[in-house]
């Protein structure tokens, strides 16, 4: 793909818009396997040959090959996106997939755990802490819950983002975007404990990672979903038990006890309010349930 200006749009996601290099490696595998799709079935090499009905010919191609239209909507996002740094860059005169809508998906609904099932938990982790894996193992499914942050940013926190003066965690979110998160006082306690584990056992630096697998090595994405996953298995018939239902729970129970919906936004990083008001989708569901068990109309 190299005189596509691949080079150009990976720095231009790295560098201007600021995205993740997970990401980016995500945008342009879907751009490879649309180019692959363009010279494999109409020999079209190069983007100005491209044309709409191609891509609807290719969306058609991924839904026959039971493709999700969530993935669908991706991959053509990301399409999108090349198409308009092309234009940016005087390639094109057109993005073919302007007027280009997406294909409606059902929405995600994730139930949270309750506050019994965490509790569960915290107190199976507890039980068992006496070195730097079980520490290890309880600090990560802590933070998680206790500062709602995601995988990625739990997984790239260093040694050094833990301020315990001021009491915060700095978290680096999505597009490079800093954030400090308030630490609550337990949290930071068994942080001490776990970094002293860590001290013991590991080459302790400011600049190194703060979690890392019982190699000594960075920890990575499917061994905190295993990590999660293992633990809540055990108090928790609930189909999803990833990271991300813990950032659910976070942010379902502080709304549930009267937090703003603007002060959740913020710690959990949302760019927009939008993104934040999904949380509270299990709260109106609660309220539907008292108001129709209460009111006097529906008896």
């Amino acid at each position: 793909m190299g005189n596509m200006y691949i080079e150009q749009f990976s720095e231009y996601l790295l560098l201007e818009k600021r995205y993740s290099e997970l990401t980016v490696k995500a945008y342009l595998t879907d751009l490879e396997d649309f180019f692959k799709f363009t010279e494999e079935t109409y020999q079209i090499k190069t983007p100005v040959e491209i044309e709409y009905p191609l891509i609807r010919q290719w969306v058609v191609s991924l839904s026959s090959q039971k493709t999700g239209n969530r993935s669908i909507n991706r991959k053509t996002s990301a399409l999108k996106s090349y198409f308009k740094f092309l234009q940016k860059i005087d390639v094109v005169e057109n993005n073919p997939l302007a007027k280009h809508k997406s294909l409606k998906v059902e929405k995600k609904v994730v139930i949270p755990f309750s506050e019994k099932e965490i509790k569960e938990v915290f107190t199976l982790l507890k039980e068992s802490c006496n070195d730097f894996k079980t520490y290890r193992n309880y600090i990560i499914v802590e933070i998680f819950y206790t500062t709602g942050i995601r995988r990625a940013e739990l997984i790239n926190l260093k040694v050094k983002d833990v301020d315990f003066s001021n009491r915060t965690l700095k978290v680096l979110g999505k597009r490079n975007k800093e954030r400090y998160i308030p630490i609550l006082d337990n949290t930071l306690q068994n942080l001490n404990i776990y970094l002293k584990y860590y001290k013991e056992t590991y080459d302790y630096k400011e600049e190194a990672f703060l979690f890392l697998t019982n190699k000594g090595v960075k920890i990575y994405e499917s061994f905190v979903f295993r990590l999660v996953n293992s633990y809540f298995s055990k108090v928790s018939v609930k189909i999803k038990k990833s990271p991300h239902v813990l950032r659910h729970s976070f942010a379902t129970h502080l709304l549930s006890e009267g937090a703003e919906l603007n002060a959740v936004k913020e710690l959990l990083g949302h760019s927009s309010l939008a993104a934040t008001q999904v949380y509270t989708n299990n709260e109106i569901d609660q309220l539907t349930k008292v108001y129709r068990n209460a009111h006097p109309r529906n008896r």
